[in-house]
């Protein structure tokens, strides 16, 4: 979940899209490229739970699947764990975390997380948000997530659970780091590092708002790690400092870690506020750097400036969109080394909207080189999420507008697409539809219409695996679901 946003003083003006490719499919079709997604979520396990109402406007939006993550056994491509929300509230969180595992990369079966009192055996707190996952070279899963109270006391705390049967069971609940306000913990990720067998790493950004009120905002990076599998986090720790400016917070944390050299890159948005708290005074994506696993960490570098603009309807500004703006995507090459970073940005529209832009380094993070446009000319994108396969292919996802009929404010058609870049060659580009095309509106308002903060991509062997969320038109009880696909770089 989100606290502070970036907003822009740039109006974005209504933008009448014609199509890119044609006529609109209809809605039904499914990947044209054959390789049909699989449906990861079925059904709804905190159906029956009445925890979490914040006050009497909060809504609950019963079935819905929305922000999902995923990761795959290194040692077998077909075992895939993903996370997501279930459950969307309309003011934060979730009714709790659910995830799905399969061992044929086809067959998704359910289990419940335990990050809040409406999953068995959960954690104690109302609502959960901010699923992740990811799995260490020895098999073991880490899930990683938010608690959030909002009716007995205002709290937020980092979770993390393990699992050593590939998703069917969690155990080792872990509370990582717990705040009462006016401190809030906000938009962890969790890392397995890929060489160290029993290691991974949490990180988020930990905002202090004391005392509560304008001129008062102090946002620093946070970081706990576990060195047995699991069993046990280091006591949380300030990594990314931002007292030094007034009014500064971090978002967006996530760390990726080269297996040639073992270094660690977390990647983070850093924005800077006006007193008021609600206009930007400036942003930028940064990088921090480790080479002792965790230990100690270099000052940030500054990779690319943060121009994203808020994210609505063409056809209707009024009406807003929630994806992934602030949110860095970083991937690093298994071979080389580079290290690309995926994020929303409107410097190839003047800044009207945003499109999926990339950047690179070739020198471990020192320097970086301008943004490249990822997504079509002219066509908002959003929610980027970004691997590199075996080959040095590097493949993105996003969510795409090319489908929307000029003056068309009743739905706003969205597909998701799969960009391929042969050693991270733009020239070399070529791009797929994976998803069916659906109707973004009939996602769950929060505020937005909310597919979730992120998406997620990995590299799975011959090529990369999605999970991705689509909406159902004329279904309140199940606006969304979750689906998953592998698909071939080459």
């Amino acid at each position: 979940m989100r606290v502070f946003l970036p907003v822009t003083a740039v109006a974005t003006a209504a933008i009448l899209l014609t199509t890119v490719t044609g006529a609109a499919p209809a809605a039904a079709d499914r990947n044209p490229d054959g390789a049909p997604l699989a449906q990861v979520s079925d059904g709804d396990p905190y159906a029956d739970c009445t925890i979490g109402a914040r006050s009497p406007d909060s809504v609950v939006y019963p079935g819905t699947e929305v922000e999902p993550y995923l990761s795959v056994d290194p040692r077998d491509p077909k075992r895939v764990v993903t996370v997501f929300q279930q459950d969307r509230w309309n003011d934060g969180g979730a009714r709790g975390l659910a995830a799905a595992w399969t061992t044929d990369g086809r067959t998704f079966h359910p289990s419940t997380l335990p990050f809040s009192l409406c999953a068995p055996g959960g954690a104690d707190f109302e609502r959960a948000t901010d699923p992740w996952v990811s799995t260490g070279p020895d098999g073991t899963v880490y899930a990683g997530g938010e608690g959030v109270d909002f009716t007995k006391s205002t709290r937020s705390a980092l979770l993390a659970a393990t699992s050593r049967d590939g998703g069917r069971t969690w155990r080792n609940l872990t509370t990582t780091h717990v705040d009462e306000e006016p401190f809030f913990n906000d938009k962890p990720s969790l890392t397995a590092d890929p060489i160290r067998k029993g290691t991974a790493y949490q990180v988020w950004d930990r905002l202090d708002n004391d005392p509560p009120g304008p001129s008062s905002l102090d946002g620093p990076g946070y970081i706990s790690l576990t060195r047995d599998g699991g069993r046990t986090w280091s006591e949380a720790r300030r990594f990314v400092d931002t007292s030094g400016v007034p009014n500064t917070q971090t978002i967006g944390h996530l760390i990726v870690v080269d297996r040639r050299t073992g270094a660690l890159y977390d990647f983070f948005d850093r924005i800077t506020l006006a007193d008021d708290l609600t206009t930007v005074v400036e942003a930028h994506y940064q990088v921090v750097t480790s080479t002792d696993a965790g230990e100690t960490w270099s000052a940030p570098v500054t990779v690319a400036r943060d121009t994203s603009v808020p994210e609505v309807d063409p056809n209707d500004p009024t009406k807003a969109l929630r994806a992934g703006s602030t949110l860095p995507s970083p991937a690093v090459d298994p071979k080389t080394g580079t290290l690309y970073m995926a994020y929303e940005g409107s410097d190839f529209s003047g800044g009207s909207f945003d499109s999926v832009q990339l950047v690179r380094s070739t020198d471990g993070g020192r320097t970086w080189g301008t943004p490249e446009l990822i997504s079509p000319e002219g066509v908002p994108a959003f929610s980027p999420s970004i691997a590199v396969d075996e080959r040095g292919t590097v493949a993105l996802t996003y969510y795409d507008l090319r489908f929307l009929r000029p003056g068309d404010t009743t739905t706003l058609p969205t597909a998701y697409q799969l960009a391929t870049l042969p050693h991270g060659e733009p020239k070399l580009r070529s791009e797929r539809r994976i998803s069916r095309v659906f109707d973004w509106l009939q996602a769950p308002f929060a505020g937005g219409y909310f597919l979730g903060d992120y998406q997620g991509l990995v590299a799975d062997g011959k090529g990369v695996r999605a999970v991705l969320t689509e909406t159902h038109s004329h279904a309140p009880q199940n606006r969304t679901d979750v689906y998953s696909g592998s698909f071939r770089t080459s």
